[in-house]
This record gives C-alpha cells, sequence and structure tokens, in this order.
C-alpha cells in the first residue's frame, strides 16, 4: 500500500514524537499565511485486499478528481484541510494534515485486512491535535468531518468499539460529524452502529466512487463558503452513487 507514513493503532498526540507529529497533523506554523476558517476533514478508506482490482482503480481515480476540483476553486483551497488515513493490511497516512496545500496523494494499493477500528481512533486523534494546533494559532474553524468507506468489516477485533464510543461522544458534543458509507459486502449492522441515528450508512452503488467524490468536493464547496452554522447547510443530493 502506498503511504507517506504507517502508524499504529495506540498513536496518541500526547505520545507521538515532535516529528511524526507535525508529519500527521502539521504545526503552527501551517497557519502563518493563512489564517481562513478552516473546514479539516478526514477520510479513512479501506485498502484491504477484497477492494483489489476495479474498486481501487475507481478509489484511485475518484480521489484524483476530488483533489482537482478542490484546486481550482481558491476558497476551498484556503479553507479545506484535508488528511487520508488508510486500512489494509496495516494503518496508514496517505495525506497529512501538514500537507494539504499541496493537494497531491500517492496512489493507493489493496492488501491485507481491514484494521477499521484502529485507522478510526488514528483519525480521531489526528483532528483533536489538529484542532488544539488551530486553538494556538488563533485559527476558527468549523466542526470537523469524518469520513469512512468500507466494503468489508473490521479486522482488529473489538477496537472499533472504542472509536464507536470516541465518534458518538464527538456528536453528541457536536465536536464531529460522521459519515460513513459501505460497498457491497460491508458490514452495514457495525457501520450503522458507528453512525449516528440521523445519518445512517449509505451503500454505494458498484464502484462509483467518481460519483462519491463529485459529491465530496461539492459538499466541501459547500461547507467552506458558509455563512451560516455549518450544520445547517443543505448538503448535494446522493442520488447517482448511493441507495
Amino acid at each position: 500500500m502506498a503511504q507517506d507514513m504507517v502508524v499504529a493503532p495506540g498513536w496518541r498526540i500526547d505520545k507521538a514524537i515532535d516529528a511524526e507529529f507535525v508529519e500527521l497533523v502539521g504545526d503552527v506554523r501551517d497557519f502563518a499565511d493563512n489564517l481562513e476558517t478552516r473546514c479539516p476533514v478526514v477520510l479513512v478508506l479501506d485498502c484491504s485486499a477484497s477492494m483489489d482490482g476495479a474498486p481501487i482503480a475507481e478509489l484511485n481515480a475518484g480521489i484524483a478528481a476530488f483533489l482537482s476540483d478542490i484546486a481550482t476553486d481558491p476558497l476551498t483551497r484556503l479553507r479545506l484541510d484535508l488528511a487520508i488515513v488508510t486500512c489494509g493490511g496495516g494503518i496508514g497516512v496517505a495525506k497529512g494534515f501538514a500537507r494539504t496545500a499541496e493537494f497531491t496523494v500517492p496512489a493507493l494499493e489493496a492488501a491485507g485486512d481491514t484494521p477499521l477500528g484502529g485507522a478510526l481512533l488514528v483519525a480521531l486523534d489526528m483532528i483533536e491535535a489538529r484542532k488544539r494546533l488551530y486553538r494556538e494559532a488563533g485559527v476558527p474553524y468549523h466542526r470537523p468531518w469524518l469520513f469512512a468507506l468500507s466494503d468489508g468489516a473490521p479486522t482488529d477485533g473489538e477496537v472499533w468499539r472504542e472509536a464507536a464510543a470516541a465518534i458518538r461522544q464527538g456528536e453528541r458534543e457536536k465536536k464531529l460529524a460522521f459519515f460513513a458509507v459501505g460497498v457491497e459486502g460491508a458490514d452495514f449492522a457495525l457501520l450503522a452502529e458507528l453512525s449516528p441515528p440521523d445519518r445512517p450508512p449509505l451503500k454505494l452503488k458498484g464502484v462509483r466512487f467518481g460519483a462519491l467524490f463529485r459529491w465530496l468536493s461539492s459538499s466541501m464547496r459547500r461547507l467552506s463558503t458558509a455563512r451560516v452554522d455549518p450544520d445547517d447547510i443543505d448538503l448535494p443530493p446522493v442520488e447517482g452513487w448511493a441507495c
């Protein structure tokens, strides 16, 4: 699996060494020339062996189109803070917050099992670490988005329950917004336990990752330009890629 850095499920912001911390979530210097309100988003992507072939190819194409589209919008480019965590034979960070301005992601490869629970915990820690940097730099930010995509079930035991508890608490306290999408073969009952009741998991039609990421790009544009509470924005319809 191509990635910038491999991380362990037990990674925590209070235990990370300085170099690793900066590699994954950046530092206050990232905000020196851009004090725009930030929209932090972490994508947790299943890159397990079952995604091999057309699914991983379509996923890579969808990510590339998404990043290309975002890069053409000056305001969204300034405000969107993106990170990508992968789970497939391990947990990796394909894109850390520190390099969001570049909007490049190495091609993802399908391999191994699905440590989804650990990947979600890493993503949650990255969000908290990034928010800490916002506060230190005096940069305002919208409620972070955590977006999970899976085509199977977690293979790292009961770790997902810890992630589910943290996600539910974050939703209750309006500290994050969680979205889940399952590909054919995903454990939708488990994804539903991760998701808030008013935002159940969606099922991807086939491997229409391109349409999914077009929806995500449009959503990010609306979020980054919101003049009302971001929770009240109308998201684009999901027709065409979800059921």
